[in-house]
């Protein structure tokens, strides 16, 4: 087991990470009946993609001495209606100022923003628009 979920009412949920005991709360959004006062399930799956991204590219820059400390992910997600569902996830990537990165680990970290293991499990319908700074 990874975790256990349990509705708290009012549109909420408490997810805990069964090897840390970590807690996460949901909530319903605002356009959605919820209070918006926490992350939605949806804002977990964009969000999902976003830390998968920076993750990957630590695992793949600690494999190829490239330092990506500091770089700061953004994320917006665009939902859709008639199903509501997650349309679009932007994620915009800063590299901090005053590193420089050649092309080939430009490459590299490219390559893992689209690759990584939540990326390629979402829906093709869904799309993932990355951006990224290069600080």
């Amino acid at each position: 087991m990874t975790a256990k979920v349990i509705y708290t009412g009012d549109l909420r949920t408490e997810a805990t990470h069964l090897r840390s005991g970590t807690v996460i709360e949901t909530d319903a959004p605002v356009d959605n009946k919820g209070k918006g006062e926490r992350f939605s399930p949806t804002d977990l799956v964009a969000t999902a993609l976003a830390t998968c991204i920076l993750t990957t590219m630590g695992i793949s820059g600690a494999n190829h001495s490239i330092n990506i400390d500091g770089t700061v992910c953004e994320v917006e997600k665009v939902m859709a209606s008639d199903p509501r569902r997650i349309a679009e996830i932007k994620v915009f990537l800063s590299f901090p100022a005053g590193k420089t990165y050649t092309d080939k680990e430009k490459t590299i970290l490219e390559r893992i923003a689209h690759t990584c293991p939540v990326a390629v499990s979402l829906h093709p319908d869904l799309k993932q628009t990355i951006s990224i700074s290069w600080g």
